[in-house]
This record gives structure tokens, C-alpha cells and sequence, in this order.
């Protein structure tokens, strides 16, 4: 394997070649078929490595080339799979294979279908590069192309002026927290001497708990995190992002890119858990995207806007389990939360696909039985991501509240109501869609429709491992072993053993009662929004009617692209009017124009001196011998 292991990032980027040099030659067919091969021959190689290391529990590295040699520090070009990166490839390639199959019947009618396919692969390689990185700088690189993929997927149609000002929100917003992480990779260099894994992993696990060095690092790592995976105050171009083909908020907004911010701290655990400080601001900020993000998903009316905001509101789940201490649980969410949000994404990508492009839930409803196979794969989405046994979600959730729970058992309540109000957007978005009467134009009912097979299949595959995902880690109390834990040890060894000197292990009953009250407050949530929008039918209102004050500020978002607009873009265009105004135009033009211009003046006085007459010449050199001889008398007496 370690031989093939280069292949696994190549091949995408050869099918990226192949496919943006032949998009308006090859046939569609063809495009799809190698943008969607090359993906699935990715996934076959990531399945041989993740045996191997299963069997041997010994890391794979390749070292390719020495690539940076600066002074005493030395970056080569090399490859590391271990038990993490090895599930992060099946993620990856095989959600993406998924994902690859469904966009050859989404966007066959696009004229963009040749670039789409090969933007798709571009991203699959930077993804794996984030991922395959044996150091610091090989994940940054992945980092940054990945961010490059995302502005060019989100603003795909670019004739939109509004999808390409998202495209650039999203680009923006990334480039403030890579800053933070590239700082971090500066002072890990000087620090360490090296920004390799092991190197620096090792040498922080000698340092003490609290190192202000630590805190300093890990501060600006989670700033980065905070940038790519969305979370407060850096979270607002993840929704925006939904102008994007539906495949693109699958792949990349769902299943893989916003999770790099969870994966480079599970990489980096050890430095974290010696940062006290750094958890708890973790913890804290997770805590409140989880509720932000839950509460205005609770009045959306969009479908995709919906799931965008779930998506931040789960991944604010895996930042309070890495703010805990659980980072297993935190990476079992990423596992079953690319299962089941790329299923609900490719779901609403079908119902769209159904009612002509539409996407208000307003004006849908009644599609279960023209959409019967979309219908049955939302629905186990949706009793997935509402935290309802048996399926995937129930088993991560559970385990993130647990450790919660050994915390802070204040933290636990208000993650037990964030699942609640996951359970009722969810369950509300399933009812809007699904049920009661078709609310749209007499045109859309006419040419209702499931949807191909190429889009039909991938939710099918979807659903099954969003119904069986939860089972690589159930618990001992529901008779389970732990396999993904046991799995993901030697990862999380260090770190292990620091937080056994404080053990706070939960009885059998306790869990049992956090499982109880967890799952009963979804039941709740799942029945309250049954009767609010089955039984009594309610309708959210139109965009022009009012709503009570709390409603209106969640529909609106609290404002807080509003409050960033006044506080930072509408200060720094004052200040960029004012430069170029006062300190361009005035100062620097100002003092250069001025030069010219009295050069210019001075000149249309002196040339009246050129009048052609030659008596007025030799007057005024006699004028001139006169001047310099008295001056040489004077320099002469002065000496005297």
C-alpha cells in the first residue's frame, strides 16, 4: 500500500485535468463517468489502507522529497495515514463517490457540466492533500485549496451577481481565519523547530498543562477552525453558501470541508488538552453557535437555508465535544453527520429538482407520494440528525452529551434543548415538504416527478449508512464495545492519559437517564411540530406579514450580518474613502501634481524670455559675465 498511496490524491486531480481540458469536447457522459471513477478508484485505495491499518495498527508514512530546507528547518513532502486519516479517506472519497454519481443527473441539463465535474475533483484532491499531510504546511496547503474550490463551487453561476458576492463573503471570511492559522504555524516552527506531526505532537506532550506558548497556538489554531467549519463570530458565509449547486452544499458544506476545523484539532489533541483556557473558549463558543444556529433554523423558510444552518448548529455539536475532552465523540459526529446531512442535502437537491427549482417549504407539501423514495430517505435523515435511537445520529449525540455531562452538567442542559430544537426545525422542515396539500403553482404540480435513478441511488446508500453508521460505537451500556474508540486510541493516547488523573466516569443509570431525558425531548419536539404543522396546518407567514418579535429576529438572523456590515465593512470603506480621498488624492497626488504644476507655471514665465531677439541675448550675457565676475570679487575681498 504505501507504494499506492500517492495515487489516492492524484487520481481526482487527474480527473480535474481531464475534464476541465476536455469540457466542451467530451461528451457528458464521458465527463461523468471519469470525474465520478477516478473518485470511486480513490475510495478503493482509502479501503486497502484502512485494512492495513486495522490489521498492522501501525501508522503508514511516505516521505516523497526533501521539500523546504530553511537553516535547521526542514519540511519534506510526505504522507501520513493513521487511524485518523484512514476514516477521513472513506469519508471523503466515498461520500464524495456518492456525491459525484448524484451531480451526473442534477447537473446534466447545465451547460457548466464539464467545469462542474472538474471543480468536484479539484476539491477531492485538496481535501485529501488537508488530510494525507504529514505536516502543518501539506495540511495548509489543502486548507487553502479547498477554499479556493469552495469559492468557485458556490459561485458556479456566476452570471448571479448576488452567487458570486456569497462566493466572495465565503472566500473572505476563510482568509480571516487561515490568518490565524498561518500564524500558528509560524510560532509552532519557532517553538518546535519542525511542523511536523510527530515532532511537534511529541514535543508539546512534554510541555506543562497551561504554557502560555500552548494557549497562544491552539488560540490561533481555533481561529482557523473557527473560519473553515463555521462557527461564531466567522459562521455567516456557511448559510450564503447555499446559492451553490445542491451538490456542492452536500460535499462540501456538509460532509467534508467544514469539517477540517474538527479534524486539524483532533490531529492536534495533545496541544489542546494542555490548554485548559483554549477548551473552555471552545466549549463556550460551541455552546452558543449550537443555539444561534438552532434558533434560526426554527424559522427559515428556505429548504437549503434550513440545513445550512443545522450544519453549523452540528457542527457547533463536535466544537463542544473537542471543548470537553471527547474528541472520539466529537469525530464519531463528523462520521455519522456526513452521512446524514449529505443524505438531507441530496434529498432537498431532489425535491427541488421536483418543483422546478423552488425552494420555499411554503409553497411545497403533499410530495410524499409523488417523491415516495426521496420522502422514506429524508425521513431517516431526519429521525438521524433528531438524535432518535436507533439510527446514527442518536449513538454520536449521545456521546458528546455524556461527556458533556462530566463537565458541566450546565453545559448538558442546554445541549439537551439544542436537540430538541434540532428535532423540531427537522421534523418541521419534513412535515412542510411531505405532507398536507401541495401549496405551489398548478405548473409544478403537473410535472411533479422522483427523480432518476443516478440521484435516487446515492440517497438509498445514504440512508442505509445513516440508519447503521451509529454502530461502530455503541456504548457499553447498550451492550456495545467501542469499537470506533478502541480504533482511535493510539491517536488520542497522550491526551487519554492526561484526563485519566481527573476521571469522571458516569454510572450505568446515569447514562441511562442522559439517554432518556435526550431522547424524550426529541419525542417532544417531534410531536409539538406535528401538531403545530399537521394537525392545526400552520403555515409559516409570508415575507410581507408581521411576526412576533423573537420569530422576526431569528427569521432575520439577530441581525448579525447586519451588525458586521456596520461594525467592520461600513468603518473600513469610511476608512478606504478617506485614504484615497485625503492621504491619495490630496497627499501623495497632491504633492506630485503640485511639482508638475508649478514646474508648468514656472515655465510659461521663463519661456517669455526666449523672444528670438539676439540683442537681448548678448545683453543678458553680458549681464550674466558681469554677475560672475562681481561674484568672484566679492569671494576675493572676502578673503582679504
Amino acid at each position: 500500500m504505501n507504494n499506492l498511496l500517492w495515487l489516492i490524491p492524484i487520481l481526482p486531480l487527474v480527473g480535474f485535468i481531464i475534464n476541465g481540458l476536455g469540457r466542451n469536447t467530451l461528451s457528458k457522459g464521458v465527463i461523468g463517468f471519469i470525474g465520478s471513477t477516478v473518485v470511486l478508484a480513490s475510495f478503493v485505495l482509502s479501503v486497502l489502507a484502512f485494512l492495513q491499518i486495522n490489521s498492522s495498527h501501525t501508522p503508514i508514512e511516505v516521505t516523497y522529497f526533501d521539500w523546504i530546507s530553511v537553516g535547521s528547518l526542514t519540511i519534506p513532502f510526505s504522507f501520513l495515514v493513521d487511524q485518523l486519516s484512514s476514516i477521513m479517506l472513506l469519508i471523503i472519497t466515498g461520500v464524495g463517490f456518492l456525491i459525484h454519481v448524484y451531480s451526473a443527473g442534477y447537473m446534466h441539463d447545465d451547460e457548466g457540466f464539464g467545469k462542474f465535474f472538474s471543480y468536484l475533483n479539484l476539491f477531492i484532491f485538496f481535501m485529501l492533500l488537508l488530510v494525507l499531510g504529514s505536516n502543518y504546511i501539506i495540511m495548509f496547503i489543502g486548507w487553502e485549496g479547498v477554499g479556493l474550490c469552495s469559492y468557485l463551487l458556490i459561485g458556479f453561476w456566476y452570471s448571479n451577481a448576488s452567487y458570486s458576492d456569497v462566493a466572495k463573503k465565503a472566500f473572505v471570511m476563510n482568509r480571516i481565519g487561515d490568518l490565524g492559522f498561518l500564524i500558528a504555524v509560524f510560532i509552532i516552527a519557532q517553538t518546535f523547530g519542525s511542523v511536523s506531526f510527530s515532532t511537534v505532537l511529541e514535543g508539546a506532550g512534554h510541555m506543562k498543562s497551561g504554557n502560555p506558548t500552548l494557549t497562544l497556538i491552539t488560540l490561533l489554531l481555533f481561529v482557523g477552525a473557527t473560519g473553515k467549519s463555521a462557527q461564531l463570530p466567522l459562521f455567516t458565509w456557511l448559510p450564503d453558501a447555499m446559492a451553490g449547486p445542491t451538490p456542492v452544499s452536500a460535499l462540501i458544506h456538509a460532509a467534508t470541508m467544514v469539517t477540517a476545523g474538527i479534524y486539524m484539532i483532533a490531529r492536534s489533541n495533545i496541544m489542546f488538552t494542555l490548554a485548559p483556557i483554549t477548551l473552555h473558549v471552545i466549549s463556550i463558543i460551541g455552546l452558543a453557535t449550537i443555539l444561534i444556529a438552532a434558533l434560526i433554523a426554527m424559522t427559515q423558510t428556505d429548504i437549503k437555508k434550513v440545513l445550512a444552518y443545522s450544519t453549523v448548529s452540528q457542527l457547533g455539536y463536535m466544537f463542544l465535544g473537542l471543548g470537553v475532552g471527547a474528541y472520539t465523540g466529537a469525530f464519531f459526529h463528523v462520521l455519522t453527520h456526513a452521512f446524514f446531512k449529505a443524505l438531507l442535502f441530496l434529498c432537498a437537491g431532489s425535491v427541488i429538482h421536483a418543483v422546478s427549482g423552488e425552494q420555499d417549504m411554503r409553497k411545497m407539501g403533499g410530495l410524499r407520494g409523488k417523491l415516495p423514495v426521496t420522502f422514506i430517505t429524508m425521513f431517516i435523515g431526519t429521525w438521524a440528525i433528531a438524535g432518535l435511537p436507533p439510527f446514527a445520529g442518536f449513538f454520536s449525540k449521545d456521546e458528546i452529551l455524556a461527556h458533556v455531562y462530566e463537565q458541566s452538567p450546565v453545559l448538558w442542559v442546554f445541549g439537551v434543548i439544542a436537540a430538541m430544537f434540532t428535532s423540531f426545525y427537522m421534523f418541521r422542515l419534513l412535515y412542510l415538504t411531505f405532507f398536507g396539500k401541495f401549496r405551489g403553482t398548478h405548473e409544478q404540480e403537473h410535472h411533479l416527478h422522483e427523480s432518476p435513478s443516478s440521484m435516487t441511488i446515492p440517497l438509498m446508500v445514504l440512508a442505509v449508512l445513516s440508519m447503521v453508521g451509529g454502530f461502530i460505537n455503541v456504548p457499553h451500556v447498550l451492550g456495545g464495545h467501542h469499537w470506533l474508540q478502541n480504533y482511535l486510541a493510539p491517536v488520542f493516547e497522550a491526551s487519554t492519559k492526561i484526563q485519566e488523573l481527573h476521571p469522571a466516569e458516569l454510572s450505568s443509570s446515569t447514562e441511562w437517564m442522559l439517554m432518556g431525558i435526550s431522547v424524550g425531548g426529541a419525542f417532544i419536539a417531534l410531536i409539538f411540530a406535528y401538531s403545530k404543522y399537521i394537525s392545526k396546518g400552520h403555515v409559516p407567514v409570508a415575507d410581507t406579514e408581521q411576526r412576533s418579535p423573537l420569530t422576526g429576529l431569528a427569521y432575520n438572523k439577530f441581525y448579525i450580518d447586519e451588525v458586521y456590515d456596520f461594525l467592520v465593512r461600513k468603518p473600513l470603506d469610511g476608512l478606504s474613502v478617506f485614504f484615497y480621498k485625503v492621504v491619495d488624492l490630496m497627499g501623495i497626488d497632491g504633492i506630485v501634481n503640485g511639482l508638475g504644476r508649478g514646474s508648468i507655471e514656472a515655465s510659461k514665465d521663463l519661456r517669455l524670455l526666449q523672444n528670438g531677439n539676439v540683442g537681448f541675448y548678448i545683453f543678458m550675457m553680458v549681464i550674466g559675465v558681469i554677475a560672475v565676475l562681481g561674484y568672484g570679487i566679492y569671494s576675493i575681498m572676502n578673503l582679504i
